[in-house]
């Protein structure tokens, strides 16, 4: 008797080209399940969110708009005196951080040469003086002359003197008068040149033209004065300290936004911590290039009741631009935010998910934000949702917003920020 030997449930049947029913399908069926369950884990986005969105909340507040400018603390008016004569200095009679008057002796010079010169003009005066009495004495006798040859003339029926006789004798008259005011032309001549020689007496005596501070004293007793093409200076006076001005430097970009009568502070290394406050001036329209930078000068009013400050300190200041109060304020990284792209499906099956992708891109739109930027985006139902707005002013890190849908408390996206792998 024949029998037959059928595979049992666990081999192969190479006839039908499968698996049997048994153990062994269930095998398979189950490995399967774990290959697909592990490429769904490593899969991106198979399930776990690719990143999270930061927020900040839109909040209602004070904002404050500054701009800075160094500069240097110079006096409100300032004097450098000089000596308009030359010659040698006799005294000095004003030192350093000395206080002075209007009028206050601060240098003499020697006045040896300019005395002699006074007294040769008042002999000038003299000598000028006398020509005129000589041409007065000249004219008083040719006029006697023509009078007595004219009644000569009368007395002769014109016989006598002769016609040439008597027109000399009219020119000698004449010439006289004329040398008369001459002679006292010379002599307001001389009296000007003896007030000169005086006036230069009154200026060898230096003083101070205005109440003020004597900042530096450049001369000493014995010093020789030369006053040529310019004038040496020889003392410089601020006139008030108590009342100082900052001449400061406003970049192009920043000198729109300065106007007359905005407030402003600034800080000197002399006192660090100390905050001292000022006035916006005066804005120059001339500008100053240096190295490639247009800026322009720009002086703060500074008041120094205490005298805490110097001239010449270097001093950096900030200007008060703008001053909102109590209005809508959101952070500028929330007016550049721009979402990532979504990510696009990935074509083909289940080998090509497996092959190795870049991380998603995200669309940085730096111009579009330039062009654009007037929105900012809030999450809804776990979404980015645009919302325009109208914006303001800025610091640098908040804005203004003066209009749209935005409310305070409104939570606006900030950043994307990817999930750590």
């Amino acid at each position: 008797m024949n029998h037959t030997n059928s595979p049992g449930p666990d081999f192969l049947d190479t006839a039908s080209g499968g698996w049997r029913t048994g153990k062994g399908r269930w095998a398979i069926i189950a490995g399967a399940a774990t290959v697909v369950v592990l490429l769904l884990a490593i899969i991106p986005g198979g399930g776990t969110p690719p990143g999270q969105y930061l927020t900040e909340e839109a909040v209602a507040g004070n904002l404050l708009v500054t701009i800075s400018a160094s500069g240097t603390l110079q006096p409100t008016r300032s004097v450098d005196v000089g000596s308009e004569l030359s010659g040698t200095l006799e005294a000095v009679l004003a030192n350093e951080n000395e206080s002075v008057a209007k009028g206050k002796v601060l240098a003499r010079l020697d006045t040896s040469k300019l005395l002699d010169a006074v007294a040769k003009s008042r002999a000038s005066v003299i000598a000028a003086e006398a020509a005129v009495a000589q041409s007065e004495a000249t004219v008083a006798e040719s006029r006697a002359t023509l009078n007595r040859l004219r009644h000569v003339a009368e007395l002769s029926g014109g016989k006598v003197p002769s016609k040439s006789e008597l027109e000399s004798a009219d020119a000698t008259y004449q010439r006289a008068i004329a040398n008369v005011d001459s002679a006292k032309a010379a002599v307001a001549q001389t009296r000007a040149a003896l007030k000169s020689d005086e006036t230069n007496i009154e200026k060898a005596v230096i003083r101070s033209p205005i109440n003020g501070v004597v900042l530096a004293r450049k001369v000493e007793p014995g010093q020789t004065v030369v006053a040529a093409m310019t004038t040496p200076v020889l003392f410089s006076i601020a006139e008030d300290l108590t009342k100082m001005e900052l001449q400061v430097k406003v970049d192009e970009a920043d000198v729109g936004s300065v106007k007359l009568g905005q407030p402003a502070s600034f800080t000197v290394s002399a006192w660090p911590g100390r905050t001292f406050p000022a006035t916006l001036q005066r804005v120059g329209i001339g500008s100053t290039i240096t190295d490639n930078v247009v800026t322009y000068k720009t002086v703060l009013a500074v008041a120094n009741d205490d005298l805490a400050l110097r001239p010449g300190m270097t001093a950096t200041a900030h200007i008060v631009t703008a001053d909102r109060q109590n209005v809508l304020l959101v952070p500028n990284s929330a007016l550049r935010f721009t979402p990532p792209t979504a990510m696009e499906a990935a074509p083909g099956g289940l080998v090509s998910k497996m092959l190795p992708r870049p991380p998603p891109q995200r669309k940085q739109q730096a111009a579009a934000a330039k062009s654009d930027p007037q929105q900012v985006w809030v999450l809804r139902d776990g979404q980015p949702v645009a919302i325009p707005v109208q914006v303001g002013v800025s610091n640098g890190r908040q804005s203004e917003i003066l209009g749209g849908e935005l409310k305070p408390g409104m939570a606006v996206i900030t950043d994307y920020q990817d999930m750590p792998k």
